[in-house]
C-alpha cells in the first residue's frame, strides 16, 4: 500500500515538473521574442543615424598641411554630428501618437514594424486612419487602436504625421 502512495506521489511529482517545464519553456520563447523585436527596433536606429552621418560625412574636406587643423576639422564634423543626432532626438510629438502609433511606425513616422509615415500628406493620411476605423481596410491593430478614437483625435494625428517630413528637415539642417 505505501509503495502505492509513493508511487503516485513519484508519477503526480513529475506531471507537474513537466508541466511546469512547459511553462518556463514557454516564458523562454517570450523573452526571446521580445529580445528580437527589441534588436530590430535598434537597428532601425542605428539606420536612421547612419543615414544623418552620410549626410555629414560626404561634406567635402579640404585637405590641409597640418595635423593640428585636420584634427579640429574632424572635431568639427563630429560636433555637427552630435548635433544633428540630438536634433533628431529631440524630435517632438504628441501624447497621442506616441500611445498610439510610435510602436510600429517609429518616434518620426519612420517606420518600424508598420509603413513608412514620412512625406503622407494630411488628407491621405486621414483617409487610411478612417478607413481603418471603420474596417473598410483590415488591420486588427489599427482597427483596434482607432475604435475609441474620436474623429477630432484622427484629424490631429493625421495633421501632426503631416508636418513631419518638414520638421526631419529643420532638425537635420541646424
Amino acid at each position: 500500500m505505501i509503495k502505492k502512495i509513493v508511487a503516485a506521489v513519484a508519477v503526480l511529482l513529475a506531471l507537474w515538473a513537466s508541466i511546469y517545464m512547459i511553462g518556463l519553456d514557454k516564458e523562454a520563447n517570450k523573452m526571446q521574442r521580445i529580445a528580437e523585436l527589441l534588436k530590430s527596433t535598434s537597428m532601425e536606429d542605428k539606420k536612421l543615424n547612419t543615414t544623418s552621418q552620410k549626410q555629414i560625412v560626404q561634406q567635402p574636406v579640404q585637405q590641409t598641411s597640418t595635423t593640428s587643423s585636420k584634427d579640429k576639422e574632424v572635431e568639427d564634423k563630429l560636433k555637427a554630428l552630435k548635433e544633428k543626432a540630438g536634433n533628431i532626438a529631440a524630435f517632438n510629438v504628441s501624447p497621442l501618437y506616441k500611445k498610439s502609433c510610435a510602436s510600429c511606425h517609429g518616434n518620426i513616422g519612420e517606420g518600424i514594424i508598420g509603413p513608412k509615415l514620412l512625406g503622407d500628406s494630411k488628407e491621405k493620411i486621414l483617409n487610411a486612419l478612417h478607413d481603418f476605423k471603420s474596417g473598410k481596410r483590415k488591420n486588427y491593430v489599427m482597427y483596434g487602436l482607432l475604435g475609441n478614437m474620436s474623429d477630432e483625435q484622427l484629424e490631429q494625428l493625421a495633421t501632426e504625421i503631416s508636418t513631419f517630413q518638414q520638421k526631419l528637415e529643420e532638425a537635420t539642417k541646424q
